[in-house]
Parts: C-alpha cells; sequence; structure tokens
C-alpha cells in the first residue's frame, strides 16, 4: 500500500509559535562575488575527471572525483536522489506565430503525484510558468507535431485557468505515457544561469547515470559526477548506497529577495520514501553522507516527519519551512525519529510515502542525520548557500574562496566538494 499527502498551495508560516533560531539572518552576509568565466556553462568530457575539494576540520585538501571511494570509511551510507530530469519546457505556436513556452511546474490531475501523472496515459493538467502568456486566451488550444516512438504524434495545450497558470495537455496516443510525450516534444530544462540554450548533448549529461524516477525539472547536480565505475569501486570498497526521491522544483533557483532570509516563501517538493530506506537508515550507524543538497534536505525532512508523529502533530508528511525551529517541538533522537516511522508504516500497511517539504535549512539548524554532504559550489546568496553555511559551522566563505583560488568550475556542471559536519571513524 501507498499512501500520499497533498502538496501546501503556498509556502506556509507557523504563527503564533515561537522559533527556536539564532539572530535573523541577513542575506548580506552571504553573498560573494562570482565571475561570469567561473561558471561551468557546458560539462567535462568525462564525468568524474572535475575537481573535488575536500573539507574536514577546517582543512582543505584537493582531489579529483575519481578518488572519492578512498575519502570515504568503510562504513559509510551515501543516500542519492534518483529523481530523473524530464524535458520540461515546451514551446508550441499560435497561428499567429507567437510562440507561447509551457515549462511544466506541478501536476494538478489527474494526480498531484508526479510518478503517477508522469505514467498516465491519457489528459493531464499542470501549473505552469506560461512565457508570452499575454498573448494565449483563455481555453485556446495549441498544437504541435512530433514524432514519438517512430510515428507522428499530435500534442495539444489549452489554457484551462490563466490566473492558476493551469495547463490541459493531451495527445492522440493512448498507449503513450505522458512520460514518453515529454521526451519527443520537451526540451531539457537548464539552469537560467547557463544563458544558453540546450543541445542535443544536454539531454543525458544534465541527468544522473542512475536517474529513475521522472518528476525533476532541475537536476540533483550533486550525482553528475558519478560514473558505474565510480558506483562500483563504491561497492568494492565497503560503501553501502540507498536510494529516495526529491522531485527537484525550479524553485531551487528561486533568488531570495528578503534581506531577513525567513521571509523568503521557500518552495515545496515532493519527497517519496520507502519502508527499506527507513529500515536501512536504522540499521546503519556509520557516516551518513547525503549526495546533494536534495539529498540531505529530503534525509532531514524524514526525520521532522519523525518528530511530527512522535508529538502527534499530524500523520502528514509535509515539512513546513520552519517547522525544526520551534521552541516548543518535543526533539528524538534519529532512532526514535526512524522508529516512529517504521511503526506508523507497520500499523498502516505502507510500503512508501510520498509527502513534501518546504524544510529550510539555514545557519543555527542542529543536523539530524547527515554527517557527510558531497555537492557542487552553489550560487551567491542562494538558500543552499544558507544549507552549506550551516553544515560547515560558517566555513563557507574559507571554502569558497579556496575553491575560486585553484580555478574550481561553480554551479550546475561544475565541480564538487565533500564537507564533513563530523566525521566518524
Amino acid at each position: 500500500m501507498v499512501i500520499t499527502f497533498p502538496l501546501p498551495g503556498k509556502s506556509q508560516q507557523l504563527r503564533g509559535m515561537q522559533m527556536d533560531t539564532t539572530a535573523e539572518i541577513k542575506l548580506s552576509d552571504y553573498q560573494y562575488d562570482l565571475p561570469e568565466d567561473r561558471i561551468a556553462k557546458f560539462p567535462l568530457e568525462k564525468r568524474d575527471q572535475s575537481k573535488l575539494l575536500h573539507y574536514e576540520n577546517g582543512k582543505i585538501a584537493h582531489h579529483r572525483f575519481y578518488e572519492l571511494p578512498t575519502l570515504l570509511p568503510s562504513n559509510t551510507l551515501m543516500v542519492f536522489n534518483n529523481t530523473k530530469v524530464i524535458p520540461a519546457r515546451l514551446i508550441f505556436q499560435r497561428d499567429s506565430g507567437a510562440k507561447i513556452e509551457v515549462f511544466l511546474l506541478q501536476p494538478t490531475a489527474p494526480s498531484t503525484l508526479i510518478n503517477e501523472t508522469m505514467m498516465h496515459t491519457g489528459t493531464v493538467t499542470w501549473q505552469a510558468m506560461i512565457g508570452n502568456l499575454k498573448k494565449w486566451k483563455d481555453g485556446e488550444v495549441l498544437q504541435g507535431k512530433v514524432m514519438a516512438n517512430g510515428t507522428a504524434l499530435t500534442i495539444r495545450a489549452t489554457l484551462e485557468n490563466r490566473e492558476e497558470r493551469r495547463v490541459k495537455i493531451d495527445w492522440d496516443d493512448d498507449h503513450l505515457t505522458f512520460a514518453a510525450v515529454v521526451e519527443a516534444v520537451g526540451e531539457v530544462p537548464l539552469p537560467p544561469y547557463l544563458n544558453r540554450k540546450a543541445t542535443n548533448e544536454d539531454k543525458p549529461r544534465y541527468q544522473t547515470v542512475y536517474s529513475q524516477k521522472e518528476g525533476a525539472v532541475a537536476a540533483p547536480t550533486a550525482g553528475l559526477h558519478f560514473t558505474d565505475e565510480i558506483l562500483k569501486k563504491l561497492s568494492d570498497t565497503g560503501i553501502q548506497t540507498d536510494y529516495l526521491t526529491l522531485h527537484v522544483g525550479a524553485g531551487t533557483f528561486q533568488p531570495i529577495k528578503a534581506e531577513i532570509v525567513t521571509h523568503h516563501p521557500m518552495h515545496s517538493e515532493q519527497v517519496v520514501v520507502t519502508k527499506e530506506n527507513i529500515r536501512h537508515f536504522l540499521a546503519h550507524d556509520g557516516n551518513i553522507v547525503a549526495v546533494g543538497t536534495t539529498s540531505m534536505r529530503s534525509l532531514e525532512s524524514i526525520y521532522w516527519y519523525g518528530v511530527k508523529l512522535l508529538n502527534g502533530d499530524s500523520k502528514e508528511f509535509q515539512i513546513q519551512k520552519l517547522y525544526p525551529y520551534q521552541k516548543q517541538l518535543k526533539k528524538a533522537t534519529l532512532k526514535e525519529s526512524l522508529q516512529a516511522i517504521l511503526d506508523y508504516m507497520n500499523a498502516e500497511n505502507l510500503h512508501e510515502i510520498t509527502g513534501s517539504t518546504e524544510i529550510f535549512i539555514m545557519p543555527g539548524y542542529e543536523f539530524r542525520v547527515c554527517n557527510g554532504l558531497l555537492t557542487n559550489f552553489h550560487q551567491p546568496a542562494s538558500t543552499l548557500i544558507l544549507l552549506v553555511a550551516a553544515f560547515t559551522k560558517g566555513r563557507w566563505q574559507n571554502i569558497y574562496h579556496e575553491a575560486l583560488s585553484h580555478d574550481y568550475r561553480f554551479l550546475s556542471y561544475g565541480d564538487s566538494s565533500l564537507l564533513w559536519h563530523h566525521k566518524k571513524a
């Protein structure tokens, strides 16, 4: 049995509750100068040839990514995000010649569940960002023809609700899943800061080699460095691996505009966790390394879901952005939290739970699950810089200065870092 919880319509504040935070965090303290020529516009020819900065106990060393297995204790559990990027950018043309871009964000029908909607073979409805919206009339049907699985396919888009940016999409082959349709018609949704059009090379390269679950509109970029050979070396050296799913949304690129960062409307993303995941986390008592900030956010959100169950707050897996910072919240050990989730899943005969998280990890956050983080180098004054700052206990500036002075490549197609919050022997 599978259970799901609805995504919130917008970021929710925990009104009336005392927050256990440090002094108000100012965005200006998390700026740094990133020259344009340090942004990696294209991937390296070989994934595992990227640089790897290793940070531990205030010390920094420089490696290549293929050396990663030698830097991890043998009892490490690495947790990957197996979401798969969909070609979420759909381009249609009106009879007048005007181009309309539909950038898929979140499905609303036949389900709010991304996995289910991607496997659907009929009409689907999505909330979207719409380029040139003013030229698209209410109820107007746009259509285009593409080749899918060797046959001509007609795909239609109808503006169903202008205010909610809701678009209905259907096609003339009821044997094709929506995943197959977007694969045929869509373009790779490259990050806006790359400032270029996607090429044929981006389709396989803006994707991890272990991606499985269609639904992300941005890649979990820490995973882009892995090859099948690296994964085998990890296994050969005794490193354990596990996979969960967080479908990365376009909100990951949303800039923080509020000087007091807690005022930022944190985006919500869909998380899928299985009973096998929970059992694996419970059984593992060594180092847990999150592969990417998306895996980190998933794992920490899972802990807080167990806390919700223990506190009797709700059985919904829905983590609001400031939930972890409540003063009156009764905390738990990691084992207690995970056991509460497992007990609930056993009682309800659940194999997996799909929920949502808008957790905002910033300086002052106490990490509950992960003591290691593998991640790329992120944009100035972003939510991801705040996460790295929290994880490295404020040492992010030293780390980023070192990376810049050693010619590291930054952002999605850039180089990598292995950061330790604390490291067990």
